[in-house]
């Protein structure tokens, strides 16, 4: 399937494929890179700030009726503690990719030892702090397993990084 035919809502709008969470604003900047990167292969996500501890009621609702809602995928930022995609992991059966946000206290190391410690049973895919690309690529790669469309595109990206290295060459 092809997600650009992905079935609509009332309004017309194609559901979203892949949800792309934040636990605060000041985290947008850190986060645009993954929006940026699923519209470059025409994936459709939802962009929301939700907070594990300032609005846990909304983050659980949220992780609970994603899959209804037509997402296929999390991505998740948060500093700090981090919480965030682990409460999100724990209510929903999608995939979960953690993207630790760098903190000025711990440089996000924090962050990063907080969603890669999960405990048995939530897993969470965790990437470089501030790695909010990488997050959308290895999400376009869960995806490229259903969607061919995506698989020839992540395909076509690798082979121009490989393209690029070599003419670096000479």
């Amino acid at each position: 399937m092809n997600p650009s035919k992905r079935k609509t809502t009332t309004q017309g709008k194609r559901l979203p494929i892949v949800a792309v969470i934040m636990g605060s604003k000041s985290d947008t900047e850190t986060m645009m890179p993954a929006k940026e990167t699923l519209e470059q292969f025409g994936v459709v996500c939802e962009w929301k700030i939700l907070s594990a501890h300032r609005t846990p009621d909304e983050a659980l609702h949220y992780a609970e009726t994603a899959l209804a809602r037509g997402v296929e995928v999390v991505i998740a930022g948060a500093g700090g503690a981090a919480h965030l995609a682990g409460v999100i992991a724990a209510k929903t059966p999608l995939p979960v990719i953690g993207v630790p946000i760098k903190s000025k206290s711990l440089n996000g190391l924090d962050s990063l030892l907080s969603m890669v410690q999960m405990p048995s049973g939530v897993p969470v895919a965790t990437v470089a702090i501030d790695g909010a690309a990488n997050a959308a690529l290895l999400a376009l790669r869960i995806l490229g397993l259903k969607y061919p469309s995506i698989m020839k595109k992540m395909n076509e990206y690798r082979d121009e990084l490989r393209q690029n290295v070599l003419k670096a060459n000479g």
